[in-house]
């Protein structure tokens, strides 16, 4: 393999998706909600799956994110 092709797999592949989901404000907070027994928060959690999943990982984000604005969008058409 190339040089330069490996360098654009991973730029392309890892580090877009995670910086992607670290600057996202809908990546959720970086601190835990009170009460979890979970130590990371959603954004540390996204961070991790992004970082050892790479495009699957943020595959995985991406839906998550639209399932969560349909819910959203669903639930204000029932307000109304």
């Amino acid at each position: 393999m190339q040089p330069w092709l490996a360098w654009s797999v991973l730029i392309v592949g890892w580090m877009l998706p995670l910086l992607h989901v670290a600057v996202s404000r809908k990546s959720g907070p970086w601190m835990p909600p009170p009460g979890s027994g979970c130590p990371l928060g959603p954004r540390p959690g996204w961070l991790t799956l992004v970082l050892l999943l790479g495009p699957l990982g943020w595959g995985l984000y991406m839906k998550a994110r639209r399932a969560k604005a349909a819910h959203g969008r669903a639930a204000e058409a029932e307000r109304a």
